[in-house]
């Protein structure tokens, strides 16, 4: 197989047989959507949708000084993570810039499994493996081991827990569990990237057609529908949720992209990159840099990442990420703009679109927030 050619995912000759559209996605062939992207958005506002996930980098970093590791490697405090739950961190080079945003599962006592973005992976993996010198962990590639699926939306508690006999209503937000579902083993994670109520099951890649089917299946009286990345981008933007590419980079800190909650100065001992993220959260305190905030459109059209946003003629920003917003009914962005342009109800702020300054609303993030 040559280099260029994607890689595909257990549920690839699947997706195929539903018609989907299929894109490369950070090396991988996957779903972009099988019909109207909008219908699959408002089926996981209201319903459920299922998505394939596979392409996602899983890390285990296992043994005595696994925490010990993982403490030292990324900015969270991830020691302080009790087995069974997960937390929100992210992994930064020496100066500070945001390498991934990840997901850290703690599966046992001893054992953590590091999810990556797809198209950071490698970097993890080999961020990782460079860190763990010195300590007594082992850092393991288990991207082919596993194969992620999801179900999201206000119906999903019903579906999932028609399949499995594990604890649902017990399963807080961030936790996760061994369980079986349709009979195939799996952990069960109350975790997803829609703003809505769900969970991603991770399973062996020999599992996912089976459960994908069981799944459809006892979704058929939920208006569960498959979905695609397409509606996965707008569902996260939708719920504020930073994109790795788009509002993180590596030449942003967690400061600077409003995340600076994710750095745990008080954790004992080093990490990769302390000193440098101390002196951005001084900088962010004292002079606050841009500030990713939502823009709301008066009109119909729709801004993209790179644009400019402007006030009074001026640029004061930029545009990160953008679409129409089904929920909303008009297009919306996140942009990172000058602290004094970003306090909502700013008025005068537009979105340069091809020369022409629409008018944009600034509001706070997140542009949609469930009802619990």
């Amino acid at each position: 197989m040559s280099s260029t050619e994607p890689r595909r995912t257990a549920l690839d000759a699947l997706h195929r047989s539903l018609g989907a559209t299929m894109t490369d996605f950070a090396g991988w062939d996957m779903p972009l959507r099988y019909g109207s992207e909008r219908d699959e958005h408002n089926a996981v506002r209201t319903r459920a949708g299922l998505f394939d996930l596979s392409h996602m980098g899983e890390i285990t970093v296992t043994g005595p000084g696994a925490a010990a590791l993982l403490d030292f490697a990324l900015v969270g405090n991830i020691s302080g993570v009790k087995p069974g739950r997960a937390r929100y961190t992210m992994i930064c080079r020496e100066d500070g810039g945001i390498l991934d945003d990840l997901i850290v599962y703690r599966l046992g006592d001893t054992e953590y499994m590091v999810v990556a973005n797809a198209s950071n992976a490698q970097v993890v993996l080999d961020a990782l493996t460079g860190r763990a010198a010195g300590f007594d962990a082992e850092v393991r590639d288990d991207r082919d081991a596993y194969a992620l699926l999801a179900v999201q939306g206000p119906e999903s508690p019903a579906i999932l827990q028609s399949l499995t006999d594990a604890d649902l209503d017990g399963l807080k937000y961030y936790a996760g569990l061994p369980g079986t579902v349709a009979g195939v083993p799996a952990l069960i994670a109350r975790t997803g990237y829609t703003g809505e109520d769900g969970f991603e099951l991770f399973v062996k890649p020999e599992h996912a057609v089976e459960l994908w089917q069981a799944l459809t299946k006892a979704g058929e009286g939920h208006g569960l529908v498959p979905c695609g990345l397409s509606c996965r981008d707008t569902l996260r933007l939708e719920a504020g949720m930073p994109l790795y590419g788009n509002e993180l980079s590596t030449s942003l800190t967690p400061f600077d992209a409003g995340l600076g909650r994710v750095v745990k100065f008080e954790k004992e001992g080093d990490f990769v990159g302390r000193a440098a993220l101390a002196e951005a959260a001084e900088r962010a305190a004292q002079n606050p840099p841009r500030a990713l905030v939502g823009l709301v459109a008066h009109g119909r059209r729709v801004p993209r990442a790179g644009y400019a946003v402007v006030a009074g003629g001026e640029k004061i920003g930029e545009v990160t990420s953008g679409a129409p917003s089904p929920t909303l009914g008009r297009p919306i962005a996140m942009a990172y703009v000058d602290a004094r342009h970003a306090e909502p109800g700013t008025e005068g702020v537009g979105v340069d679109i091809r020369g022409s300054h629409e008018p944009y609303d600034v509001v706070a993030l997140p542009f949609y927030k469930r009802q619990k």
